[in-house]
């Protein structure tokens, strides 16, 4: 058969497993495990995938790649999907909802491990037209654990030619699918800010060196950095949503603290804004006799921008035209980190849209009602599956 008719019938297989996906959707969707505890998840598609015939090995604590070699000359190509949950309580009323209190898949991390473990069967059954090797990678701790970065250090990707990711996307249409060249998501750092002053009785502030007043003119002025700092038409965004003071309204605290994020799609951006917070702690703390220090990469993870290769992108829109157009997917603020892949090796990172108003999935990523429309994950599936026959659509 010729190249299109093998996928029509890659296609139509990822079709026929709809049943299959969307089962193994709703068993990890009960079942959640947050970053690097995801001990069960992990020995469940293990066992799926030796009875498949997949070589299995661990990588970053609780993550696992398949290993297919075909034996024959040919780039390797890999597949990720990301395997672990978020601590949010659930507030859908669904027969798969979480079973897990606190916990939720509330990104559709649960949906990426599905499609990836269904295309597994699909990949597997045409084996023999495979050339190179593929790996599938099951990867942990994407919500701030930093799995990827793990699996970089591990050197697992150092033979990786291309590599491919998908994820469930609220802001498109269900079922469309979409990419971008260049920057798709921003870099991701956090920070934490603590002010240290004298405190004291609220009614005699002039005899403390009150952190939290020091603290809201930091506030302020670190805003200023993007407003007035950056250029207008470059892409920035800090923001501060943790704040801590005293825990009484007639106490001036000793210690008054804050953190946040901030996002860019430019190196150089970020490296002037972690300079010029840094002053401004440093300054405006000294200005009013306090001591201020700001710390960032909380847990030692910083995710890079998310900076799709322009010749993969061309490629896979190619590829995939036989199951649908490739839409270009807007810039956002979000950050992923498939960066790091994406820093050691060509690939590109796709969007599968999930919004669907008539089904009520309409709640963004991290909202306790997220859900899924599970009649996209079939076509996941079908990406997944063309894309581990790179080498024989590219030849």
């Amino acid at each position: 058969m010729d190249m299109n008719e093998f996928k029509q019938v890659l296609i139509s297989e990822a079709k026929e497993m709809e049943e299959y996906v969307i089962e193994k959707r709703r068993h990890f969707h009960m079942y959640p495990e947050t970053g690097f505890e995801e001990v069960k998840t992990s020995a469940f598609i293990e066992e799926e995938l030796i009875k498949i015939g997949y070589n299995v090995i661990k990588t970053a604590k609780t993550g696992l790649i398949a290993i297919l070699d075909s034996g024959k000359e040919g780039k390797t190509i890999a597949l990720r999907a990301d395997i672990d949950a978020l601590n949010v309580t659930e507030d859908n009323d669904k027969p798969y909802c979480s079973k897990i209190p606190g916990k939720m898949h509330a990104c559709g991390h649960d949906a990426h491990t599905a499609m990836l473990l269904t295309a597994a069967h699909i990949i597997f059954k045409h084996k023999d037209k495979l050339e190179g090797k593929i790996k599938l990678i099951f990867q942990p701790a994407e919500e701030g654990g930093g799995g990827a970065k793990l699996i970089v250090e591990e050197g697992h990707i150092d033979d990786v030619d291309q590599i491919f990711g998908i994820h469930v996307w609220r802001e498109g249409a269900s079922g469309t699918i979409a990419t971008r060249k260049g920057p798709f998501l921003a870099s991701a750092d956090q920070f934490k800010i603590e002010i240290k002053g004298k405190g004291g009785h609220a009614a005699s502030p002039h005899q403390t060196f009150d952190p939290t007043a020091v603290l809201v003119d930091i506030y302020n002025a670190i805003q200023k950095i993007v407003s007035r700092e950056i250029d207008p038409l470059e892409k920035a965004v800090i923001s501060i949503p943790m704040v801590e003071g005293s825990d009484a309204h007639n106490i001036i605290p000793s210690i008054a603290k804050m953190q946040g994020t901030f996002r860019t799609f430019s190196n150089d951006i970020r490296d002037h804004i972690l300079k010029r917070m840094r002053e401004i702690v440093e300054g405006y703390s000294h200005a009013w006799r306090c001591e201020g220090m700001i710390e960032y990469e909380i847990g030692g993870i910083y995710y890079p921008p998310t900076i799709n290769h322009a010749d993969s992108v061309e490629d896979l829109i190619e590829i995939l035209k036989p199951l649908d157009e490739v839409k270009e997917a807007e810039l956002t603020m979000g950050g992923e980190d498939f960066a790091f892949y994406l820093n050691k090796t060509k690939g590109a990172f796709i969007a599968l849209g999930l919004y669907n108003e008539e089904k009520g999935i309409i709640h963004p990523h991290h909202h306790p009602k997220f859900d899924v429309d599970e009649e996209i994950l079939w076509k996941g599936t079908a990406i997944y599956s063309i894309l581990a026959f790179y080498n024989l659509f590219k030849s």
